[in-house]
């Protein structure tokens, strides 16, 4: 693929600052970058923001939005201004997509914290509008439900989509996600027009660590140009995020990475 779509994941070089994350992407020809909220932080937002401008980057998201649902109405409150502050960051920092993982089963039942979900984001949706920021229900794997997101497949993630009905809502595509899912191409077909994001990486089997064993493009089972292909065909064309949470690759020093990454994201993606 076209490396002027590459977008780096601030998590795929974990141990790298904003800045120095910034600046190896300017080495290496990356013109996006995509920013953590903890690591923004760490920074200071000002900072983080003048990181990137001075490396002459553009960022293609902030992550992360979302956790909706709590067991009491005043933590679903508190998750709510807490993202009420992130589409703030995001627009500080010259983004328009917020990347929402949308919370796990937290003191509630599975409907629930499904409807807390779909709720909390319909709350956002002025706030996000005020200050030209979209918001992007990204769908986890299944097995992320517990802990993570009550938001397993893109089927539902369009639902919601649909249900709230603001332009200002979509959805993000993460391959390490929703490769697996018997509807995918349909529902990338259905996500035409509202589609935010979209994150490479690999699936690597057998999988030792839920969170810790996406791999390299090319390491793994993943159909990336076939879900790339589909992605474009449903009118996407902005950044493509490399989004690698592996330890091995975390242990790499950061330009190595950004090398190998450029590789193969040119021949494979």
């Amino acid at each position: 693929m076209d490396l002027r779509f590459l977008s780096l994941n601030q998590m795929t070089t974990e141990r790298w600052s904003v800045r120095e994350a910034a600046e190896g992407c300017a080495r290496a020809g990356i013109g996006w970058i995509g920013l953590w909220r903890h690591k923004v932080a760490e920074a200071g937002l000002r900072e983080a923001a003048r990181a990137v401008r001075d490396a002459g980057l553009r960022v293609s998201s902030l992550c992360r939005g979302g956790m909706f649902p709590a067991a009491s109405a005043a933590e679903r409150q508190q998750r709510i201004d807490d993202n009420r502050r992130a589409i703030e960051e995001a627009a500080e920092l010259g983004t328009d997509v917020l990347v929402l993982v949308c919370g796990p089963l937290d003191g509630c039942t599975l409907e629930d914290a499904r409807r807390m979900v779909e709720e909390g984001i319909a709350v956002l949706v002025p706030d996000a509008h005020d200050h030209g920021v979209r918001l992007g229900i990204e769908p986890l794997h299944p097995m992320f439900a517990a802990d993570r997101s009550v938001i397993s497949t893109l089927g539902q993630a369009n639902d919601l989509v649909e249900r709230i009905g603001s332009k200002q809502v979509g959805v993000v595509i993460d391959v390490y996600h929703v490769w697996w899912d018997p509807h995918l191409y349909r529902e990338i077909e259905r996500a035409a027009g509202h589609i935010v994001g979209f994150h490479v990486n690999d699936w690597l089997a057998p999988v030792k660590d839920a969170l810790m064993s996406r791999g390299m493009m090319g390491d793994g089972c993943i159909e990336l140009a076939r879900i790339r292909q589909a992605v474009e065909a449903a009118g996407y064309s902005g950044p493509v995020e490399v989004e690698i949470f592996n330890q091995t690759i975390w242990e790499t020093p950061g330009d190595e990475v950004l090398a190998q990454m450029k590789d193969r994201f040119s021949r494979l993606v």
